[in-house]
């Protein structure tokens, strides 16, 4: 009997425990067809990291204002033809809202690992995105794949970033690789369709640069090129960003007198070049920038017309949105913000952090490795965007966006406008430039 009461006991213990823990399943079950599941982040913070200090103060205000401007419309309601912008917040993510946790490097590699340490230790910090320079870019984003982190950059265009066999790195613009290879193609169709009869000499290149990561990429790409073409190479011109005096770089230019000039250069190492080729009276057919200081703000504002006819890369420009109210749109509401218009700067940090929050909203999570597969699966189409590409879709293998491209602005009546390609220019190239003081 005493037997018989012990094993009564254990089933009715069994039956109770089991009662007990369908009551739990059926409980949690309930919580979260109710929307009682796990927390929800009410934020989700992403660290930026750009210059907003130093000789680049001007470039880094230009892109937080891009980066701020993205925030807004992810966080807000906007009628607009962009990923997130009619929706508040994050709606995978129960409408959490994004941050920007700004940090600056002041143009510093070592100051932007600081900083990345110092985001990451903040601990809820989901990505990172930054940093413009190429150097700065290389060393903050080798700390995150130290640590495995999402680092997706929308401005740095050294080839070499994507060439590490990195995980965790995503870039958004093409790279110097593919504006070199634009800048050739544009030369190409110039000579193509000159007038029979047309003094146009395109024999000679000076090959002008800022001596870090940016710029001696740039130019190894561009010697390269000039050389495979039958062009010559009469001067080879690095020199540091912070030089406040470029005059033997200038006569070492002038001495060779090149037809073209294809240049590399920040703010203000753009702007004071052209202000000693102004002083020494240099004035080739063609100034080619690499897109960097020669588009930043400040170089028309310090300018004036001595800024007119220089060309350069660009990845984006106002008059691109003729064809599509997106970009016009979009631009008017920067302007309503910051008083200017866009610039290729702006544009490329607001479209990276679009780019970036999409991915985030997707994974449905804040996990980094969550967030790295959606980048992988994203595929983004133009009529999402405001930039002249295809679309965004990042290779699996280098993380660069395999639909970027780039256009070739003229700066005319102290403005930017799409001169190349043929189908998307707003204004008839000036060729050659006119010299100092002449229209």
């Amino acid at each position: 009997m005493t037997r018989f009461l012990r094993v009564t006991r254990f089933v009715m213990r069994l039956v109770l425990l089991l009662s007990l823990a369908g009551s739990a399943l059926l409980t949690s079950g309930l919580l979260l067809a109710c929307g009682f599941g796990p927390a929800q982040p009410d934020v989700v913070p992403i660290g930026v990291i750009y210059p907003l200090s130093g000789s680049q103060t001007a470039t880094g205000v230009d892109l937080k204002n891009g980066i701020d401007l993205a925030v807004e419309v992810v966080n807000g309601e906007f009628d607009l033809d962009l990923p997130l912008a009619r929706e508040a917040g994050l709606p995978n993510l129960g409408n959490a809202k994004l941050e920007a946790l700004l940090a600056d490097h002041a143009g510093n590699a070592g100051q932007a690992v600081a900083e990345v340490e110092r985001l990451l230790g903040q601990g809820d910090v989901v990505a990172l995105l930054g940093c413009y320079n190429s150097t700065v870019t290389q060393a903050a984003s080798q700390k995150a794949e130290a640590v495995g982190i999402p680092f997706l950059n929308p401005d740095s265009t050294a080839p070499v970033l994507t060439e590490r066999g990195y995980h965790w790195f995503f870039r958004t613009t093409a790279d110097d690789t593919i504006f070199v290879q634009n800048f050739f193609e544009f030369l190409a169709d110039v000579e193509a369709q000159a007038p029979a009869g047309t003094d146009l000499d395109l024999s000679s290149v000076a090959v002008v640069y800022e001596n870090s990561l940016f710029g001696t990429g740039v130019a190894q790409l561009e010697i390269e090129q000039a050389r495979q073409r039958d062009m010559r190479v009469v001067a080879d011109v690095p020199y540091s960003a912070e030089t406040t005096d470029v005059q033997a770089e200038v006569l070492e230019i002038t001495q060779e007198n090149p037809q073209l000039v294809m240049q590399a250069s920040y703010q203000s190492d753009a702007i004071l070049f052209m202000q000693t080729y102004k002083q020494m009276g240099f004035r080739p057919q063609a100034l080619l920038a690499m897109n960097a200081g020669f588009i930043s703000p400040a170089f028309v504002q310090t300018l004036g017309d001595d800024a007119n006819y220089v060309l350069s890369r660009e990845v984006w420009a106002p008059d691109i949105g003729g064809d599509r109210p997106l970009v016009q749109q979009v631009n008017d509401l920067y302007r309503e913000r910051f008083g200017t218009n866009l610039t290729g700067n702006s544009a490329r940090s607001f479209t990276g952090m679009i780019v970036l929050a999409d991915a985030i909203n997707r994974a449905g999570s804040t996990d980094p490795a969550e967030i790295r597969q959606a980048l992988i699966e994203t595929d983004m189409p133009a009529e999402q965007l405001i930039m002249p590409w295809l679309g965004v879709r990042f290779d699996t293998e280098t993380g660069q966006n395999t639909l970027a491209r780039g256009i070739i602005v003229q700066i005319q009546d102290q403005a930017y406008h799409t001169v190349w390609p043929w189908d998307l220019a707003s204004r008839e190239l000036v060729w050659p430039m006119p010299d100092w003081g002449a229209e």
